[in-house]
């Protein structure tokens, strides 16, 4: 039962920066990480980086399908990205949102598979091979951990769009 916190939105600093590796697995690191769960839930999200609620550290959590609806849910701390050669690359071109760019969605093509070696909460040696949005959530979650953000990604006028319709979308709910 971790504490729900703020989501850092677009334009924060941490959220631009590469986050610092993980080097004590102890109970700050596990209450972090209950605390990411709580926060990834109450926003109703499927992974959530620890930059996301403000803490610059290499470490994400998920809870999300694979590509035959099957659920996976964990940790992963200092994680290390490994997508298919691109000869064996296949890209799903759904579309992609943010935690961080509340109520924004735009098409970007990601590669199908994925896998990510990290540690678990513990210290223990991590490996998590993703496909559908499973892939897509690691690959997102890894990004943030590098200081970018799914907009980064799309092409300057369609970013431009996301982030003009996000200042709207902000403007109007506050």
């Amino acid at each position: 039962m971790g504490e729900i916190r703020p989501i850092t939105r677009v334009g924060d600093p941490v959220l631009h920066h590469p986050c610092e590796p993980v080097t004590r697995f102890d109970g700050d690191l596990e209450a972090l990480v209950d605390d990411m769960f709580a926060s990834m839930y109450a926003a109703e999200g499927v992974g959530l980086a620890a930059n996301q609620i403000g803490v610059p550290l290499r470490v994400f959590v998920y809870d999300c399908p694979d590509e035959s609806g099957e659920h996976h849910k964990g940790v992963v701390v200092n994680p290390s990205l490994e997508l298919p050669a691109l000869g064996e690359r296949h890209l799903d071109p759904g579309d992609e949102g943010c935690l961080s760019v509340p109520g924004q969605f735009a098409p970007l093509p990601r590669p199908d598979r994925a896998t990510v070696h990290g540690f678990g909460v513990k210290g223990e040696p991590v490996t998590v091979e993703g496909t559908g949005l499973l892939a897509r959530c690691l690959q997102h979650e890894t990004d943030h951990l590098d200081g970018h953000l799914y907009i980064d990604r799309l092409p300057a006028k369609r970013r431009k769009q996301v982030l003009a319709a996000y200042e709207q979308y902000h403007a109007s709910s506050l």
